[in-house]
């Protein structure tokens, strides 16, 4: 998506009954994840405190999660961009709180013809921005997503310095992409190197199935997969992409028509839910 412009230690037994669905592993490679505050300062024993470690044979474990067990959206966990001015890609929805619920274990988005406003539409945008911020690891959720013209749900993160650093050069790196009716899902990372720069790549799969959507990031690569399947990577080594060589915050959001999708809507589509059963971050421990 381009951007211009629990304490869960109360949870720990249902994640680990997550995790032993089969439904999610943990990464194969050595990951590092420093988390931040919102000014760039270490967070106080954040990782170390809130989150029950979970950890695999080869040191691999959780240290940030949410998996939606509650019944209304942690928001020590998540906030939200409200307003329907575009987003730059001449969205006509309008994002608000209202269309995020949380029911049987799944964040719930949900998008609406519902008029507010001069917008024809409604749904949500969540952000963990000035709450949970990331630099480096795995960043994987599990996601079931709805299929119709206009629909464009995506899973991704922006540079924790875009309120100073204006994007590109902030950098934003989508986890997951859909739009329309057709089987590619896309990762794609954007950048500014004397101009804005993408370059990305799809993966046919089946959008309405649970899926998990992953990107593993540490200082020399990103590499995006679904369902542990790798299938783009981009090497950021480089002094061009120093962006990714700074903390990003995770959104979740589903824009309804926008200029990529088309402004043309399949309104039998709506009410379109988008479900999010649980969003990880891996670090080696």
């Amino acid at each position: 998506m381009i951007y211009l412009a629990k304490d869960l230690s109360k949870h720990n037994l249902s994640i680990m009954k997550k995790m032993n669905t089969g439904l999610t592993s943990f990464p194969s490679l050595v990951l590092v994840a420093l988390f931040t505050t919102s000014c760039g300062e270490p967070a106080k024993q954040e990782a170390a405190t809130a989150v029950p470690v979970a950890t695999d044979s080869s040191g691999y474990s959780l240290v940030w999660a949410d998996e939606f067990n509650g019944n209304a959206v942690d928001t020590t966990n998540w906030g939200y961009e409200i307003g329907g001015e575009g987003y730059g890609n001449h969205e006509p929805e309008y994002y608000q709180p209202a269309n995020a619920t949380v029911e049987d274990g799944n964040l719930v988005i949900t998008g609406k013809k519902e008029q507010v406003g001069k917008n024809p539409y409604t749904s949500t945008r969540m952000i963990t921005k000035g709450k949970h911020e990331f630099l480096y690891g795995r960043i994987e959720a599990r996601i079931k997503i709805p299929v119709g013209q206009g629909l464009w749900p995506a899973f991704w993160t922006l540079g924790a310095n875009i309120d100073s650093v204006p994007w590109p050069a902030s950098g934003e790196i989508d986890i997951m992409e859909h739009i329309n009716t057709d089987s590619l899902i896309y990762g794609t990372p954007h950048w500014d190197s004397g101009g804005h720069v993408m370059r990305g790549d799809t993966l046919s799969s089946t959008p309405s199935a649970y899926h998990v959507y992953a990107i593993e990031w540490d200082s020399a690569a990103i590499s995006w997969f679904v369902d542990d399947i790798k299938y783009h990577e981009l090497d950021i080594s480089g002094n061009s992409t120093e962006e990714f060589r700074r903390p990003q915050y995770i959104l979740l959001n589903m824009a309804i028509g926008g200029d990529w999708p088309g402004q043309k809507v399949d309104e039998s589509k709506l009410p379109a839910k988008m479900y999010v059963d649980y969003v990880r971050v891996y670090r080696k421990q």
